[in-house]
């Protein structure tokens, strides 16, 4: 019997990001740019929202390529509330033209901040309940990045963006998907 984290078992979208990219380095800043776009919109949503219109956010979202986002103006937020393939939130739009913005002005990029905060060391979660919402790192992490200028990006959005790209390893311990020696 194939072990998978319960939450990856619902819908084929959920298995084939568990299976697939959850977890897994991200380490370019676009991809990180993306993961942290998409983290914040999914705030107060389910993330399988998000990866249902995850294709319609890259095409708004011009692939999350950070200078041409930091580059967008007001004709842009109004295409992009507009645009039913992606989450309409104003507040949300206007974060990701931010950040990308934000993203621009650090001396490293994106990834060399956030990846600061990595912890290989994270206990190994046998059950989800072992899994936290919030950390220390994530706390910590989400200030830095709201230092920098960047908006929703809070400790429990921060957390959830540390799994999605490999800081921390949270698949349980018997998960397929989990990583040799991790």
């Amino acid at each position: 019997m194939v072990v998978r984290c319960a939450w990856a078992t619902s819908d084929p979208l959920y298995l084939a990001y568990h299976d697939e990219e959850w977890g897994r380095p991200v380490r370019d800043d676009d991809g990180v740019y993306e993961r942290v776009t998409l983290e914040a919109f999914q705030s107060g949503l389910a993330w399988i929202t998000i990866l249902r219109k995850r294709e319609n956010f890259r095409a708004a979202f011009d692939g999350f390529a950070i200078a041409k986002v930091a580059a967008y103006g007001e004709g842009d937020v109004a295409r992009l509330m507009a645009d039913p393939g992606i989450v309409r939130n104003r507040a949300k739009i206007e974060a990701a033209v931010a950040n990308a913005r934000a993203a621009q002005e650090l001396p490293d990029g994106i990834s060399a901040l956030i990846w600061k905060y990595a912890d290989p060391d994270a206990p190994i979660p046998q059950t989800m309940a072992d899994i936290p919402a919030t950390t220390p790192g994530s706390t910590a992490l989400a200030k830095d990045l709201k230092k920098h200028g960047f908006r929703f990006v809070g400790p429990t959005t921060a957390y959830a963006l540390m799994q999605a790209i490999g800081l921390v390893n949270d698949h349980i311990a018997e998960c397929v998907a989990r990583r040799p020696g991790q």
